[in-house]
């Protein structure tokens, strides 16, 4: 056994040969750490280069197609990190051990290439990681007397088929009540005719509320018939308004695919699938192949998957593509430009489609009528942040009026706006 003094002599050199690496290991730590920037403007655009780029793949906390990225920072260094995210497959085929690694961990799938991004881009998208890893969000409280079932936001008020039978139950009670009532009053209007002691005046004005005698009472039959005219005339009405509104369809796709899974639990950003949406009047549909990116990297996408996924396999291997039904239509004299609302109005796609995150089958969520879409325009404020092109309207337009600056106040309640 060995002296105590020779024990701390070993302790002592121990530690001056380890601390040395040890600071200069913290101190890189510290270096990488200070060059990320801590600003809200850049943090902000991190955010939305990691939802429309990285947010398909990966997550912080936890793993998905690839790996989680809380501390990514701190694994690798920034220039490392900015050469691999704009082209990994250039870091790969170098050889780098870590890059190869990594690799062969998550089934050999490729990471995009992502060479559009400078680096202060994706300095910008590692602030919001370090953001998020450093002050991660909290989970949202459960509400008071219980939690909701599948964490999906329940439609406050009555529902509409407890609404309907309370109608159907209320009329039917009023109907019985108006019955009881008539018989009374004939059981009355008989008595007071047996009765000798009674004016014949009286006899009379009780006969005038009897329910058959009402029934020969033009001035009373035209009132019935006035109200049932307008109860009829309303319904027409209504059901004319309804044609061409498809609020609500639903139709049943030719795969079941669930929107609340991909774009709800996965967090799938709605952009990766309808690539159009940022640059084309159309969001189109996606291809087969775009679900083959994910697919043919998880457990779920190989042949021995559901039989959903099967016919994904069996339109690539047919060349075929799969016929989705489509949902939301306009009018052929009508024009919609995703583009526009998206990119440059900066509209989210839940304001048209409404929670599509939570829909396990999609349907039409709002009306999509013209009135609906020309109340959005009188109360959508334009957003003119550092948009040079809206300088002299917005001038103009404050000089002249001290309302917000809407669509409707930049022309957009002018007819060729939609219908040229």
């Amino acid at each position: 056994m060995l002296p105590k003094q020779s024990v701390k002599r070993i302790i002592v050199l121990f530690v001056l040969l380890v601390s040395p690496l040890l600071a200069v290991h913290t101190q890189k730590a510290f270096a990488q750490t200070s060059e990320i920037p801590t600003d809200a403007e850049a943090i902000a655009a991190g955010e939305v280069l990691f939802q429309q780029n990285c947010k398909t793949c990966h997550n912080i906390e936890t793993k998905l197609i690839g790996p989680a990225l809380k501390n990514v920072y701190d694994r690798r260094e920034m220039p490392w990190i900015i050469k691999f995210v704009q082209n990994s497959t250039k870091v790969i085929q170098s050889g780098d051990e870590y890059a190869v690694n990594l690799y062969e961990e998550y089934n050999r799938t490729m990471m995009t290439t992502f060479d559009f991004l400078e680096d202060k881009d994706v300095v910008n998208i590692v602030a919001y990681i370090k953001d998020q890893t450093d002050n991660p969000p909290v989970a949202a409280a459960a509400p008071a007397g219980g939690a909701v079932g599948d964490g999906a936001a329940q439609p406050a008020g009555v529902p509409a088929a407890y609404l309907n039978a309370i109608i159907i139950i209320g009329v039917i009670l009023l109907t019985a009540l108006l019955i009881i009532m008539f018989m009374i009053i004939r059981t009355l209007g008989k008595y007071i005719n047996l009765r000798e002691d009674i004016p014949d005046e009286e006899k009379e004005f009780a006969e005038q509320w009897n329910p058959f005698a009402l029934a020969r009472n033009k001035a009373f039959v035209g009132i019935l018939v006035a109200i049932g005219t307008m109860i009829v005339a309303k319904g027409a009405i209504d059901n004319l308004y309804s044609v061409g509104v498809q609020q609500g369809y639903a139709p049943k796709q030719p795969i079941a695919y669930s929107h609340a899974l991909h774009a709800g639990e996965y967090g799938i950003d709605c952009n990766y699938c309808h690539t159009g949406v940022t640059k084309s009047k159309n969001a189109n549909i996606p291809s087969a192949n775009i679900c083959m990116n994910c697919h043919s990297s998880i457990v779920e996408g190989t042949k021995t998957g559901t039989a959903e996924i099967q016919k994904i396999y069996d339109a690539i291997e047919n060349n075929e593509p799969i016929e989705w039904v489509r949902i939301h239509n306009l009018p052929d004299h009508a024009y919609f430009n995703h583009q526009q609302h998206y990119a440059v109005g900066g509209l989210e796609c839940q304001t048209c489609h409404g929670p599509i995150e939570e829909m396990e089958v999609v349907y039409q969520y709002s009306n999509l009528t013209m009135g609906w879409c020309i109340n959005c325009h009188r109360d959508t404020e334009i957003n003119t942040k550092d948009n040079a092109y809206y300088d002299e309207l917005l001038r103009l337009h404050e000089e002249e009026s001290d309302k917000p600056f809407t669509v409707e106040a930049n022309g957009g309640l002018e007819c060729a706006k939609c219908h040229y």
